[in-house]
């Protein structure tokens, strides 16, 4: 699930809940980078992903320390 950062947390609920026995789902995203203006980096599906799921054995959360797409995007993250 890419650009996690723009769902809502019931709709990140409602992904999650639909999981069948066996199944992986990978959710990416910048909390930096949120398009949905009814969303901030702590309200968003992703962040509260996160926070409601860190303790539990069968969750896993990477957090990278720099943008990967270009010079020019890492900039605009910054800046505006």
């Amino acid at each position: 699930m890419d650009e996690a950062q723009n769902l809502t947390p019931h709709e990140v609920k409602t992904i999650i809940t639909r999981a069948g026995e066996g199944t992986k789902i990978i959710f990416t995203g910048d909390v930096y980078q949120i398009d949905t203006p009814y969303l901030d980096s702590q309200s968003n599906g992703l962040s509260y992903l996160i926070d409601k799921i860190k303790h539990h054995s069968i969750y896993a959360h990477i957090r990278l320390e720099k943008g990967e797409r270009s010079e020019l995007a890492n900039l605009a993250n910054e800046l505006l």
